[in-house]
């Protein structure tokens, strides 16, 4: 990749942050809100992240969630690109084994048509959802086999991306578009830009295989903390210099949110983790209010579990937030933060990250 494309995937930290800043957006929908007043959330915190600074605006896919309206992050982006003119957007991610290479490769082709030199392409192997709900997308029972199955659907879709199959591949005559091929036909103009690939992970298996292909890599630390540092060292072992980067990089998705006053925070993250409760429990619905959550009847295991899953959200006051982040990223050596803020109002998720972007000193608009 050419100098210009690997800076695509470096940001520069802005104001005091030590590292770019970002955001994945779940599109969460609180009790008493619809999926059209998330998806209306997401067009205003984009806009705020890019007025503030922020480097990335990630959508997760997901699947069977009444509480998370993320299930076609590719059509999400392609709102998002009308609504914004600078940040760059991509999935966080887009779960590969859903997917044909060749749709993934199109869809992606014609968001970085639409906002050209904007787009990243983070890419799972989780089906994010369920066992049946991943069948039912799949139209296989054999899951297994699709996340066996990762790495050639990896090379696949990136030959696709790059209109480059070997001589005599049964695939050679097919191409994405839009995509390099029409730089190829008469009168075509080549594009500057190709999305960027991530692999994104929870485990040491993304990490390993994005080390060894050169790619960079996304951990997820907002739900799997305690094997953040081992991903991130494996990946480090594993890399080797490619045509798209000669040095690791890393990015971690970090639970943050900050409020006015540290009580608030709390009564915030309760209900957040209240939702995960149920989510984890078989009966997933949509973000609980504050209140719901403080009159919760949390059993034993319950509340352990509570306890356990907000050790690793970084919350509570600007500035405590702000020192919870840099500690965490002192200690895992991350080049980005990616910032999830998961509450039940849209209001207190578009206020944290403005408080985050304050505690930063991150631009503010003209």
């Amino acid at each position: 990749m050419a100098a210009d494309a690997a800076e695509e995937i470096r940001g520069t930290a802005h104001g005091t942050a030590p590292v770019p800043l970002s955001v994945l957006d779940l599109v969460t929908v609180g009790a008493g809100y619809t999926a059209s007043d998330a998806l209306r959330t997401s067009v205003r915190i984009a806009r705020l992240a890019e007025s503030r600074g922020f480097h990335r605006y990630w959508v997760a896919e997901h699947h069977s969630m009444p509480g998370v309206a993320s299930s076609s992050p590719a059509v999400i982006l392609a709102h998002l690109a009308a609504h914004t003119d600078r940040i760059r957007l991509g999935s966080g991610g887009v779960m590969l084994p859903n997917h044909a290479p060749l749709v993934i490769a199109e869809q992606f082709g014609t968001l970085e048509a639409m906002a050209p030199g904007r787009i990243d392409l983070g890419l799972g192997r989780a089906p994010g959802t369920d066992g049946a709900t991943a069948a039912a997308l799949r139209r296989t029972e054999r899951l297994h086999e699709g996340a066996d199955d990762f790495p050639q659907q990896l090379a696949e879709l990136i030959r696709f991306l790059d209109d480059r199959f070997p001589d005599g591949h049964p695939y050679g005559r097919i191409h994405a578009v839009p995509g390099p091929v029409q730089a190829t036909s008469p009168g075509g103009v080549q594009s500057p830009h190709r999305p960027p690939v991530w692999l994104l992970g929870s485990s040491g298996f993304s990490a390993r295989l994005a080390g060894t292909l050169g790619l960079p890599f996304a951990f997820a630390h907002h739900f799997s903390a305690q094997n953040t540092v081992p991903a991130l060292d494996l990946y480090r072992e594993s890399f080797r210099p490619s045509a798209v980067l000669d040095a690791p990089h890393t990015l971690i998705g970090v639970s943050a949110l900050a409020a006015d006053d540290e009580r608030e925070a709390r009564r915030q993250v309760l209900a957040a983790a209240l939702n995960m409760v149920r989510l984890r429990t078989g009966r997933p619905g949509l973000v609980p209010t504050p209140e719901e959550a403080e009159a919760y009847d949390f059993s034993p295991v319950e509340r352990d579990f509570v306890t356990s899953w907000n050790a690793n959200v970084v919350h509570g006051t600007p500035d405590e937030v702000r020192a919870g982040l840099d500690l965490l990223q002192k200690r895992t050596g991350a080049d980005e933060l990616m910032l999830t803020a998961n509450a039940h109002g849209p209001g207190v998720r578009l206020r944290s990250y403005e408080l985050i972007a304050d505690a930063y000193g991150l631009p503010t608009p003209a």
